[in-house]
């Protein structure tokens, strides 16, 4: 070979490694804390779900801005509201491009039938679809869309127009969640011909940043980047990892070692370290959220108040604060925290009080009361560490005499179990989606959420209510002083002992750039690129 030649040869070997090595910075690799429970977002609650779906696969009709928590366009570009409030009329984005796969090759760009698709096949149980696959969509009974959407229109390829039975206060804001994330109604045509229904939640199709490309239980999904997406601006990487990894301790370490690029929820006991970590950057916010622990009312003698009001008083929050957050949260009086308009600034909480407690079960004709303590397997916002948050709630219970037999099942599976109201009292929590005070009493505590997001199976006439009537007006001043009203009886009835408001904290490689927060808990990797 000659020197020519071999000069040539070495400057094509030399181009392919940059190019392989610009390629591989430009996939992120992400830690999250849990596998998702499927792919189709409407079927699920958890943050980790969405954010291994809706975030990453999906749009919605609208969407809130990133970092923050107002609506802007998303797959509809405009949006006009009749003077009634009771139709929402979209104007579609042209030329929105469905995702090409292995597994599907779209004929179209997205449109109207897609939003169609999406949102009758959520409400209407008779939806051919929905028989095909029998599922069930909990957030958009919780909010009780199903009952109030009368219809969805298709006016023409690039508009839709909703028509509601009620005034729904918050309505853009509950459809810029992930739960209404849109599918693609030629791929669910496909499906039904082929038979395969279900593979709509594990082979999923959106128009979203980044197309699915695998997924290994408990270990790895993997994407690569929608280089036809709308929003080109968007799209600054070449590909993104999720690399599940329960336990925050090891996250932290492959953060460290360059295994990862960025973590989710991070122990409290490691942020020291982590901040130290010149190789690392830190950033952090005030957790939109609350940590509680459930009780089940349907469940003899947590159906008594005074049992309820007995097994809160014995536990000692602030202890819980030092010892799970570490002084990254403060105590939750509510259930929702001081940020949210409408928050009852007047409510406080019981005294930490076992002897009162013990005569409170006493004067109940309670003992020898054993109950299921389930203990949450993944760390969340809301609550870094649920196994020690479980111990030591059941180390209170047993000063009084009630024995906590602590549970737990992965994730998914925990929370699948909870909602069929399997336990005795269940630690979970939340974080904000959409910033209306319905977000949280409503889809957490109302007759509708039952069977849903309602871990308590709490349904109060009176709560209810005033739940209800503050969604059908648009005075804000009105809603707030119903909603003030619903956190005095849920503070009377205790189906929840509220435990924590979070700080969040996202620590990431110093490559890592055009990363925000969400107040929401999301973790959208769209925008973000790596140096």
């Amino acid at each position: 070979m000659n020197y020519m030649k071999r000069l040539t040869v070495l400057s094509f070997a030399l181009a392919a490694t940059f190019a392989a090595t610009a390629g591989q910075a430009a996939v992120l690799k992400y830690c999250s804390e849990g596998s998702p429970e499927g792919f189709d977002p409407g079927q699920f609650t958890s943050g980790t779900t969405m954010d291994a779906t809706a975030q990453a696969i999906y749009n919605r009709l609208v969407q809130f801005e990133r970092g923050g928590t107002k609506v802007v366009p998303a797959l509809a570009e405009s949006w006009t509201i009749s003077p009634d409030g009771l139709q929402y009329t979209f104007k579609l984005r042209r030329g929105v491009k469905v995702h090409t796969t292995e597994y599907f090759k779209p004929t179209r760009d997205f449109n109207a039938d897609d939003i169609v698709f999406t949102y009758e096949r959520m409400i209407s149980k008779e939806h051919p679809f929905r028989k095909a696959y029998p599922t069930e969509f909990p957030y958009a009974t919780d909010m009780g869309l199903d009952e109030n959407i009368a219809k969805v229109e298709k006016l023409d390829d690039l508009t839709v127009k909703f028509t509601l039975k009620k005034v729904d206060a918050p309505f853009l804001q509950n459809i810029a969640m992930d739960f209404a994330s849109v599918l693609s109604a030629e791929y669910a045509n496909q499906l039904l011909k082929e038979g395969k229904p279900t593979q709509i939640n594990t082979l999923p199709i959106g128009t979203g940043p980044f197309v699915f490309k695998s997924y290994q239980k408990d270990a790895v999904i993997r994407y690569t980047a929608n280089k036809q997406y709308w929003n080109k601006a968007d799209i600054k990487l070449d590909g993104l990892i999720f690399a599940i990894t329960t336990d925050g301790a090891v996250r932290a370490q492959k953060l460290k070692a360059g295994e990862c690029d960025l973590m989710a929820h991070p122990k409290p006991a490691d942020l020291a370290g982590l901040k130290a970590d010149p190789k690392l950057k830190m950033m952090n916010q005030a957790g939109f959220n609350v940590g509680y622990l459930g009780y089940n009312v349907e469940h003899k003698p947590l159906d008594n108040v005074a049992v309820r009001r007995a097994l809160d008083m014995a536990i000692n929050k602030k202890a819980i604060i030092d010892a799970v957050y570490q002084g990254a949260g403060q105590v939750a009086s509510n259930p929702m925290p001081p940020t949210q308009w409408s928050y009852n600034k007047n409510l406080k909480d019981a005294a930490y009080n076992p002897e009162m407690a013990k005569a409170m079960l006493a004067k109940a004709g309670v003992k020898d009361l054993s109950i299921t303590l389930w203990a949450m397997p993944v760390q969340r916002p809301y609550n870094p560490n649920g196994k020690l948050m479980a111990e030591m709630i059941q180390a209170d219970w047993a000063k009084i005499g009630v024995k906590g037999v602590i549970t737990s099942y992965e994730w998914g599976e925990y929370l699948k179990r909870a909602k069929n109201g399997e336990h005795d009292t269940v630690l979970v929590g939340w974080t904000g989606d959409n910033g209306d005070p319905d977000n949280w009493l409503g889809t957490l505590l109302s007759c509708d959420a039952v069977g849903g997001n309602n871990y308590s199976r709490w349904c109060n006439k009176e709560f209810n209510d005033a739940v209800v009537k503050a969604k059908q007006v648009n005075d804000q001043k009105e809603r707030t002083k119903l909603y003030e009203k619903a956190q005095e009886i849920f503070k009377r009835e205790v189906p929840w002992t509220t435990v924590a408001h979070s700080t969040v904290y996202v620590p990431m490689n110093k490559k890592v750039e055009g990363f925000k927060v969400s107040p929401f808990g999301n973790f959208a990797f769209y925008g973000v690129s790596i140096k």
